[in-house]
């Protein structure tokens, strides 16, 4: 038998004033049920904070929760630090409520999908199972 794989390892993260967590941490759970390791950093977190930890704790995806409005001005802001730092292999989605208009401008900004309220969690394990092979040993 061979090493044991290693998990994909997720980050997710609230930006900016949003004080609305449960739908993260749904997540989170969700997520570790499906075999990922996860680290959840909390609420209020800033676009540096996000990218200290991911390089930190060398992850593969990067998830940030929105909910309070304010998705088109922190993405931009964590998409530069994400170039400036070499993480553009990292995965970036994100979720919560988002118009779905606002949609096709956070994928152009550089968010690889985003998850609105409604979507079956299935479908959140199964697109990141895609689109990330677990690192090496």
């Amino acid at each position: 038998m061979g090493a044991p794989q290693k998990k994909i390892k997720v980050l997710l993260s609230k930006v900016g004033f949003d004080g609305h967590d449960r739908g993260v941490k749904i997540i989170a759970t969700v997520l570790r049920d499906a075999g990922m390791e996860v680290v959840y950093l909390g609420k209020h977190q800033t676009s540096e904070s996000i990218i200290t930890a991911a390089l930190q704790e060398d992850v593969e995806v990067i998830g940030i929760s929105y909910l309070a409005g304010q998705h088109l001005n922190y993405t931009p802001q964590v998409v530069k630090m994400m170039k400036r730092s070499k993480l553009s292999k990292v995965l970036l989605v994100a979720g919560g409520v988002i118009p779905r208009e606002d949609i096709p401008k956070l994928k152009e900004m550089g968010i690889a999908e985003v998850f609105p309220p409604g979507t079956p969690t299935s479908q959140i394990v199964n697109y990141i199972k895609g689109k990330v092979q677990p690192p090496k040993e």
